[in-house]
């Protein structure tokens, strides 16, 4: 299962509905993931209602344009292109989206800001694998963050004492088989009792 969470965009059956028990059994797997001190300040938003879905789609695919805008892919990259602008062009159509959030705004020191969003992303990755158990897929997605206050006003959410960290669009997979993602080798990207560059670990 680990090495079969990946990211999901083509592959989301847009036209089978996720149930809710079904996304909050998942989230309840999530929130036993570790927290900096315990504090367990996740905060988790689901849409599933179509025109809110909607809104929150129009300033993904706004970010999503500018984060592609400019950017001439590599062959190798070409594919991702691709798939992650299917998912910018119907991410409306997605049964259910989740807002990941942390409690607070984002520190300014290294260390505090490394515990921050330490604290949340291994429950959103605790929530990835228990979609993926399910027979579900998402993929960990942030261009919306381009737009976050507007994003937070569709929703209600408290922009100056909560922090959105990522958006999740939570479907059933389509049937077939999921092979492994293409990753370089651990061994090209670890040293050991000291730094090592890529290029003399290749």
């Amino acid at each position: 299962m680990l090495t079969t969470t990946r990211t999901f965009r083509r592959k989301l059956d847009l036209t089978r509905p996720v149930p809710r028990e079904v996304i909050m059994g998942c989230l309840d797997l999530a929130v036993h993931a570790p927290s900096g001190s315990n504090r367990q300040g996740w905060r988790f938003v689901v849409i599933d209602e179509p025109d809110l879905r909607a809104a929150i789609a129009h300033y993904y695919r706004l970010g999503s344009a500018a984060n592609l805008s400019g950017r001439v892919p590599t062959p190798e990259q070409l594919a991702d292109f691709e798939s992650a602008t299917y998912l910018a062009d119907h991410l409306h159509e997605v049964p259910a989206l989740v807002l990941a959030c942390q409690s607070g705004r984002p520190p300014t020191s290294p260390a505090k800001l490394a515990s921050f969003y330490g604290s949340i992303f291994p429950a959103v990755w605790s929530f990835m694998l228990a979609l993926r158990s399910q027979g579900l897929g998402t993929s960990l997605t942030t261009a919306h963050l381009a737009h976050e206050r507007a994003v937070a006003d569709v929703v209600g959410l408290p922009f100056d004492s909560v922090t959105q960290v990522a958006l999740l669009p939570v479907a059933y997979l389509r049937a077939g088989n999921v092979s492994p993602g293409a990753r370089i080798p651990a061994e090209r990207v670890t040293s050991w009792n000291g730094w090592t560059s890529s290029e003399q670990t290749q």
